[in-house]
């Protein structure tokens, strides 16, 4: 069947033809003149383009940003190294340039390979890190092999310095290669394998702030991956700057007072919570892990008995020892148990049930009032007040005054330390608490477990009026140009019920464990300055007759120390714990000296008045025990 059309439609059709042909015509012919233009006014340019070169975008890593004592001395600094990469697409034989690379770059064939074959699923386009932090000799012997190896670039790197080395490592923490696992966590969306990252410390807790802004440079490169000439740039803009509260060079000073020893140290500001010094032993150097750390020295600090990556200021738990009788005593003086004049007398052994608890003096101590048992740290003392208290009474002193939790330490990998209570240990262990466990818990051995950083925290809070801070380490943060972006201000995380008269009391008997005769902390001592301390000494293994079974060193106990000054108004707080180190008035006390004699006798502190406690014999004249 046929369509007839109407004669008034054939015009309208052949119009609308008409339109659609001209269309075309004209697409046709902006085709052809484009196409002459590229291939015939800028057909030499493109085709080179073409054939030999092509354009690429080249990151600039940014500057790190830098860590600052309180005093605005830099921690780390940096230095200019060269990277080799290498670009997958560029390559035309990859068994080939893998042995060359392997040759140049004194790197086993396999360990390039590996590289190679972690990353896949990253794009060819994308660069492959070879070899970080390359040698003079090895940069020379690429260099004059550009022409045989293509898809090979050496970048320059900013990379990071450590000038100071072990000191105060496990604060500001190192660097590291990013993990696959990293790179598929949202904050590190703009990173790729190779880039160093924060891994521990500061540097990994403030790593957001610390990295900056990467920058970029557009490039032309010819077929071998080469760079020809830049044809733009953005610069990167470099990290923001960290302000910590760590004074360098008390720093250093606790250091050395820590030399050779295994254990930790700290150093703070009771007013206000900051971190003058944290010293753990043993240590490591950040360079290490900065400039490519091999698998072989990786394995050997991991696998290393001592744990050198572990900071024994906050995760190490060890039993506080006699310093636990400062808060005993607290406790039997509010809870009405004892007075200052209640006295008891130490034979040197406290028969309980069918056992003899003994004093750390085989010989007694005589008639012994609350001071004197704090001066000369009797144990004997204690058990007569651990059995009257109890240790559901001890623990909610020591839980008030912040054992048994973590203090809130910015960096995090914090331990919290142990209070027991009766409760806790039916939970525990399913065993009802003992009578005898309450002698233990009264001298700081038992299950008591305690940080140095809770120790000094809680000293501090206890003798700065009550207040509990949280410790600081970060001041402030600052761009680059020096403005604050952000300040950490001081936060007291509790106050400590205590009334002043119990305080004051215990205050005086801590200068007298420094300046009286038979004070445990003599060694403590800093002529001219008041300085109120407590010694502890950490049971490792159980002991018989008074004596540890064995006299190997690690079965030796811990050494405790504790100081505060001045007495009446404390502006340094320092403990001092060594392991294995014995007693603590002989092992830690001269360690805590040797801190207080640098913070006292630097010419940049300024003087300040020395404040007396009333019927105390002034500093440098011992008063009597």
């Amino acid at each position: 069947m046929r369509v007839k059309l109407d004669k008034n439609e054939t015009p309208e059709i052949n119009r609308v033809f008409l339109w659609a042909n001209m269309a075309i015509v004209v697409a046709f012919s902006l085709i052809f003149c484009r196409l002459w233009y590229l291939q015939v006014i800028k057909g030499d340019y493109y085709r080179a383009l073409s054939e030999n070169n092509r354009v690429r975008i080249q990151e600039i890593a940014a500057p790190r940003g830098i860590l600052f004592d309180r005093n605005g001395v830099p921690l780390v600094d940096s230095f200019p190294s060269f990277d080799v990469s290498l670009y997958r697409q560029d390559v035309p034989d990859m068994e080939a340039l893998i042995r060359a690379l392997s040759r140049l770059l004194s790197m086993p064939g396999e360990k390039v390979r590996s590289r190679l074959e972690g990353a896949r699923g990253i794009p060819l386009h994308q660069p492959v890190k070879i070899k970080t932090n390359i040698t003079r000799e090895e940069l020379a012997a690429v260099e004059t092999r550009r022409l045989d190896l293509p898809g090979v670039v050496v970048d320059v790197v900013i990379r990071r310095n450590y000038p100071y080395k072990n000191l105060a490592s496990h604060l500001i923490g190192y660097l590291g290669e990013i993990s696959q696992e990293e790179l598929a966590r949202e904050e590190f969306l703009n990173h790729k394998l190779g880039y160093l990252v924060g891994k521990y410390g500061i540097e990994k807790k403030f790593e957001l702030d610390l990295m900056g802004e990467t920058g970029g440079r557009q490039i032309e490169v010819n077929a071998l991956g080469h760079r020809i000439r830049v044809l733009g740039q953005v610069e990167p803009n470099p990290g923001n700057n960290l302000h910590l509260t760590l004074d360098l060079e008390l720093q250093r000073a606790a250091e050395a007072a820590m030399a050779g020893k295994r254990g930790a140290l700290v150093a703070m500001n009771p007013r206000n919570g900051d971190i003058l010094a944290m010293v753990s032993k043993p240590d490591f150097d950040p360079n290490l892990f900065a400039r490519g750390i091999s698998a072989e020295t990786w394995k050997g600090i991991v696998d290393h008995p001592a744990y050198p990556l572990q900071n024994r200021a906050i995760q190490g738990q060890y039993p506080p020892g006699s310093i636990h009788k400062i808060l005993v005593a607290m406790a039997g003086l509010e809870e009405k148990m004892i007075t200052p004049d209640t006295a008891f007398q130490c034979t040197g052994v406290y028969p309980f049930g069918n056992r003899e608890y003994r004093c750390w003096n085989k010989d007694g101590h005589g008639w012994v009032n609350l001071r004197k048992a704090l001066v000369e740290s009797c144990d004997v003392y204690f058990y007569h007040l651990g059995a009257r208290l109890g240790v559901n009474r001890i623990a909610k002193y020591a839980s008030a005054a912040g054992l048994g939790y973590p203090t809130g330490f910015p960096l995090g990998l914090e331990k919290p330390g142990l209070v027991p209570t009766s409760s806790w240990k039916m939970k525990r262990f399913g065993i009802p608490w003992q009578a005898g466990e309450n002698l233990a818990i009264a001298i700081g051995q038992g299950y008591n477990l305690a940080t140095p950083l809770q120790i000094a925290c809680t000293v501090s809070a206890l003798f700065n009026g009550g207040s509990f801070y949280q410790p600081r380490i970060i001041e402030t943060i600052r761009a680059p140009h020096g403005e604050v972006l952000k300040e950490f201000q001081p936060l007291i995380l509790r106050n400590i019920p205590i009334s002043p008269e119990t305080i004051e009391f215990v205050r005086e008997a801590l200068w007298g464990v420094v300046h009286s005769p038979n004070g445990t902390g003599i060694k403590a001592r800093v002529e001219g300055f008041n300085v109120a301390g407590k010694t502890g000494t950490s049971q490792v293994v159980q002991k018989k007759e008074g004596k540890a079974e064995s006299s190997a060193a690690e079965l030796q106990d811990h050494a405790w120390f504790v100081c505060f000054a001045p007495a009446q108004n404390p502006e340094i707080t320092v403990a001092v714990l060594v392991e294995h180190g014995g007693g603590g008035g002989a092992a830690a006390a001269p360690v805590a000296r040797q801190v207080l004699e640098y913070y006292y006798q630097n010419p940049k502190k300024p003087p300040f008045a020395q404040p007396q406690i009333a019927g105390q014999p002034r500093a440098g004249r011992p008063g009597e025990g």
